[in-house]
C-alpha cells in the first residue's frame, strides 16, 4: 500500500470529518442525511489518517509530493 495523499488532502479530509461530527452532535443533521454524512466522515477519517485513498488507485492519482 503506497501512500497517495498529500498533507493538504489529508488535512481537508480530516477537517470535513470534524465539521460533520460537530453538525451531528449539535443536532443540525439528523435522519438519513446524518447516516450518509456519518459514513462519508468515517471514510474520510480512515483515509485521512492512513494517507491512502483506494479511490485514487484506479486513476493513478497521487496528491503526495514526489520526493
Amino acid at each position: 500500500m503506497k501512500l497517495n495523499m498529500g498533507t493538504i488532502d489529508r488535512s481537508i479530509r480530516l477537517s470535513i470529518t470534524v465539521v460533520i461530527a460537530v453538525l451531528y452532535f449539535t443536532g443540525q443533521i439528523t435522519g438519513t442525511v446524518a447516516v450518509v454524512l456519518g459514513i462519508v466522515g468515517i471514510v474520510f477519517l480512515v483515509t485521512g489518517i492512513a494517507g491512502w485513498c483506494p479511490g485514487y488507485v484506479p486513476f493513478r492519482i497521487s496528491t503526495r509530493k514526489a520526493g
